[in-house]
Formats: C-alpha cells, sequence, structure tokens
C-alpha cells in the first residue's frame, strides 16, 4: 500500500472546483472500498479513536461539484488534529488511486457534530474523475516555498524535495525540519491571519497540516529505503514561532 500512495504523490492534486471532469459516478463498490481503505490505514496515535462517514455535498456547506462530501471524525484528544491529517492525506492519496478527486475543504460544516461518539474535525469534497489529464501532470510546477525555507541541514535525496510539495491549508506550509543527523520536524506559527483563515483557527488547520506533512515524509523516507524510529510530541496549538511535533531517529 505505501508504494501506492507514494506513487500517488506526483498524481494527486486539490480539487478548488469540479469542472468538465467527466460524467462517471463513485460506485456503490468505491464507496465500500474508500470505508475498508480508511479502517487499513495505521494512524499517527494508535490509541485516538476515527471515523469517516460519506454523505452526498448538498448535506453539508461544501458547493465544489462534488459527488459526496467524507467527513472525518475522531476522538478530541491530545494529537488529534495530526493524526486526522496523518490519515487524512492517506485517504487523500488513496482517492487518487481510484481516479476519485478530492478536495481538504477546512470551512465545511457537517450536519452532525457527532458520529458514533466522535467530533467532527474536517471534510473532503469528492468526485468521480473520468478525464485522467484533470489529475496533476507535473507537481514540480505547483507552488510552494523554497527548500531553503522549510529545511535546514543536510537533504535527503527523493525525500527533501518531495516533502515540500505536501498539501496545507490556503498553502500556508506551516513546517520546519531540522537534519542534525536525525529529522526534527517543528509546526512553523506564522503570526496573524493566513489567507482566508481567521487568526483564531490558524493552529487549528496548521495542526492537521503538520499531519499530513508527517504522512508525505514517512512515504517519502519509506520508498527511499531510509529506516527510522519516530517520537511524537503532543502540540497544544500555542503561539510560539516553533512548536516540536515529531523527531525521527536514522537508522544507518
Amino acid at each position: 500500500m505505501s508504494d501506492k500512495l507514494y506513487d500517488m504523490i506526483f498524481k494527486r492534486k486539490s480539487f478548488h472546483l469540479f469542472r468538465n471532469v467527466g460524467d462517471e459516478m463513485i460506485t456503490e463498490q468505491e464507496i465500500n472500498d474508500i470505508y475498508s481503505a480508511w479502517e487499513s490505514f495505521k494512524p499517527l496515535f494508535a490509541d485516538i479513536k476515527t471515523a469517516i462517514k460519506i454523505v452526498p455535498e448538498k448535506d453539508t456547506t461544501c458547493r465544489r461539484g462534488g459527488e459526496y462530501s467524507i467527513l472525518i471524525y475522531s476522538e478530541k484528544k491530545d494529537g488529534y488534529l495530526a493524526n486526522a491529517g496523518y490519515l487524512g492525506e492517506m485517504l487523500d492519496l488513496y482517492l487518487a488511486s481510484i481516479n476519485i478527486g478530492a478536495l481538504w475543504f477546512g470551512i465545511g460544516k457537517a450536519k452532525e457534530k457527532e458520529y458514533q461518539g466522535l467530533q467532527y474535525v474536517i471534510m473532503f469534497a469528492v468526485r468521480k474523475i473520468s478525464d485522467l489529464s484533470k489529475f496533476r501532470k507535473d507537481m514540480f510546477k505547483s507552488k510552494r516555498k523554497s527548500l531553503s525555507e522549510i529545511w535546514e541541514g543536510n537533504t535527503i535525496n527523493g525525500v527533501s524535495d518531495i516533502v515540500r510539495f505536501a498539501p496545507s491549508a490556503c498553502n500556508s506550509q506551516p513546517w520546519r525540519v531540522v537534519n542534525d543527523g536525525n529529522l526534527t520536524v517543528y509546526r512553523y506559527r506564522k503570526k496573524g491571519r493566513i489567507g482566508i483563515m481567521p487568526a483564531s483557527m490558524v493552529s487549528y488547520f496548521n495542526r492537521i497540516d503538520i499531519g499530513i506533512f508527517l504522512c508525505f515524509l514517512e512515504l517519502c523516507l519509506e520508498k527511499n529505503g531510509v529506516k527510522f524510529e519516530k517520537q511524537l510530541f503532543f502540540d497544544d496549538g500555542g503561539d510560539n514561532e516553533l512548536t516540536i511535533n515529531a523527531k525521527y531517529s536514522l537508522i544507518k
């Protein structure tokens, strides 16, 4: 599964609107497969319960021309936002592998704030893509921060140059990596409003973003045969410029 998800890093894109994507629809079997895929993903924090619920887009506030919204629910525990981002990005990549386009839709509201005793976190807008040319053709043309802005220390071929293309709310890319022989990942806090995000919500979405980034990082390390042990740190969403989230001890 990890090799397939890695390959989808280069294909996936954020479908901000679903236009001229073809007439094919998501099948009932594909919906069942999405639920099964979610259950198969290994979470960032093993003790945090999560669930997804797939509903028609019209049953949410999302209006992007999608067929469905995939709602992510979680226990509200330390690390739950990073965990939701980590699992959600695996889902994003999985969806690309079955030609379903997706958009992380942070401002969307769901009718059900609770599901199976879990709290609503965030949603995806999704739609089947018949015209495969609508997926990303050249990831490296995407607008991202330079490597020097997100990575300090020696770079790792096939890792440092790929992880910076992880999606994030308002393309804020709130991550910093320090390589001193091991990798330390920080959430970088830029003061004030970011894009359409109110300042009060920046740390909420950026903690989800860090989970997305860790998913990319681990897929890239594994693809390039870099073995590691990881230590995770709870991020309370504080306003420090740099907040440690993870440390990867690289095994030589």
